[in-house]
């Protein structure tokens, strides 16, 4: 079985001489560079093509993440994982843009770190537990906003006849609920679908569900 082959890149050389006395008692790793700047690692990645690069986040010069998205984008069989000392959510989010495959704070375990290493290796995507709740609260955010601006074009007022239209009701039937006049519904429903992009009532009603309308009255 093949080793992986990973660099270090840490401007603290006594970070670096942990890490590798750690991954040298595991004989599935080779460490075969070490780098404490961006600059460094991109070299040691370009001459080495390692499996796996270690990454510090905060590094003298050029940033981590900034080091992270050339590495992913110049050789995307080299896998990074970020290395932080702290739980910064708009650090975390760089760090996934950029490309990273794993993000793991130095506190980590160090049998919980070759796991890591492991995983990504593997082709897995990782982050440290003590981040993970807030990329799913980020998602969520994401989401309902995403669904919030699907809507923004429409009045309340619409928003509340789309709603009808989604639950299968007639302009009748809706001018009856709102006290309005059909016609007055049938100028609403015109608006509604020329708003939203959609051609009929039934793809009216289609993207009410699928951007979750009754949340947003």
């Amino acid at each position: 079985m093949s080793k992986q082959r990973i660099v270090l890149v840490d401007d603290h050389e006594v970070v670096r001489l942990g890490l590798k006395a750690l991954l040298e008692h595991h004989p599935q790793f080779e460490v075969v560079g070490e780098a404490g700047t961006a600059k460094e690692a991109l070299e040691k990645v370009a001459q080495l093509r390692p499996d796996v690069v270690l990454l510090d986040i905060r590094l003298p010069g050029a940033s981590g993440i900034e080091a992270c998205e050339e590495i992913t984008q110049k050789y995307p069989d080299t896998k990074v994982i970020m290395l932080t000392s702290y739980a910064e959510d708009e650090m975390l989010f760089s760090a996934i843009r950029a490309g990273a495959s794993g993000y793991v704070l130095k506190q980590i375990g160090g049998e919980d770190l070759i796991r890591a290493i492991e995983a990504v290796g593997r082709g897995e995507a990782l982050l440290d537990p003590a981040v993970t709740q807030r990329v799913f609260q980020e998602v969520r955010r994401a989401v309902k906003e995403e669904e919030a601006s699907a809507f923004a074009n429409l009045s309340q007022q619409e928003k509340h006849v789309l709603l009808l239209v989604s639950e299968g009701k007639t302009n009748r039937e809706i001018a009856k609920v709102l006290f309005l006049g059909e016609g007055t519904v049938r100028n609403y429903v015109s608006s509604i679908l020329s708003k939203l992009g959609v051609s009929n009532r039934a793809e009216a009603a289609a993207y009410a569900v699928e951007h979750n309308l009754k949340e947003y009255l």
